[in-house]
């Protein structure tokens, strides 16, 4: 009974439809059809136009996007725990070519508007500091806290001001767009670019960049295949995207999860570190603890010496859910 991660979820059964109907031939690159109406389908995701940028990997689409929002002498302002700083082997110095990321605090992983003010309003507006070319926040955030709509816009609201770019990294966006039951573009509409995350959710390996500004994704175009990310047979890339799209897979596989993490929850009394509003659960644990759970059949990874991390997924099974939820209620 697995709960480790949601990138070692199975693929959905569409995804893998998809690509055997792709599995034929058509043009190269990015200029097969169903590329060229990937633009569209977002379109209709978010209500407005955008230009949308397959990619394989969540890091690549995180670090295209900031490439086109930051040059090389500015930085980017992310939460000290974002994924970025974390978890990305330093790609972001590599795709920006040195660009630095400037660090802020946060209850739950997520910035506020004064934690973004209190990092750059020190900075002297001259040559010999780094100047913010962006901010990047993660929805959900690396500890499953949604970010509200008004949240976004406040954020969003401070990025004009600024005159700063704004990045969402979006690996966990259905979980939260799902958790808030609202529309997509009342947490993506404010921003300039949307890495929009499959793979966690039922996809092989396929995630899109999601740009409302379409001069943007024309800069991203000649970075992604400089870096290496422009696949020959794009067509399966876009196929995945356009699976996990019709008829709302993606809103479906993100509500199965998060309902099983509310499951876990109820039994968490006392135990949640931070709110579940998505579809992971950081639980305190002692050693003891989580070896009884281990020695049960629970996978999943420890937090720190006195907390473990559990996610559940588009696939995870209710009886899974119920047994870990009467097993940590037993501790």
């Amino acid at each position: 009974m697995q709960f480790l991660s949601d990138n070692a979820a199975a693929v959905h059964p569409a995804v893998w439809e998809a690509l055997k109907a792709a599995d034929s031939p058509d043009s190269p690159y990015d200029g097969d059809a169903l590329s060229a109406a990937l633009d569209e389908r977002f379109a209709q995701v978010f209500g407005k136009p955008c230009t949308v940028l397959w990619t394989a990997t969540g890091t690549a689409a995180n670090c295209l996007a900031l490439a086109t929002l930051v040059q090389p002498h500015g930085a980017v302002v992310c939460h000290e725990e974002a994924h970025i700083e974390v978890d990305e082997g330093g790609a972001p110095g590599f795709f920006l070519h040195g660009a630095k990321l400037i660090l802020c605090e946060g209850a739950g992983a997520k910035l506020s508007p004064q934690a973004i003010r209190d990092a750059i309003d020190p900075i002297r507006d001259d040559v010999h500091q780094v100047q913010p070319h962006a901010i990047s926040i993660t929805q959900a955030s690396e500890y499953g806290c949604s970010y509200r709509p008004a949240e976004v816009e406040e954020i969003a609201a401070l990025a004009r001001e600024r005159r700063l770019g704004l990045h969402m990294d979006g690996a966990r966006f259905a979980n939260a767009v799902a958790f808030l039951d609202c529309a997509p573009s009342a947490v993506a509409g404010p921003v300039d670019a949307l890495s929009f995350g499959f793979i966690k959710n039922g996809g092989l390996g396929a995630e899109a960049i999601v740009f409302f500004d379409r001069n943007l994704a024309d800069v991203a175009r000649y970075r992604r295949k400089r870096a290496g990310h422009l696949q020959s047979k794009g067509r399966f890339l876009a196929a995945q995207l356009h699976a996990m799209l019709e008829g709302d897979v993606w809103l479906h596989n993100a509500r199965h999860a998060n309902a099983a993490a509310q499951e876990i929850a109820q039994a968490c009394d006392g135990r949640l570190m931070y709110p579940v509003e998505a579809n992971e659960l950081f639980v305190r644990c002692t050693v003891a603890e989580r070896d009884a759970l281990r020695d049960r059949g629970f996978g999943f990874y420890d937090w720190g010496e006195d907390a473990a991390r559990f996610v559940t997924a588009w696939n995870t099974r209710d009886e899974d859910a119920v047994s870990l939820a009467k097993a940590i209620a037993s501790l």
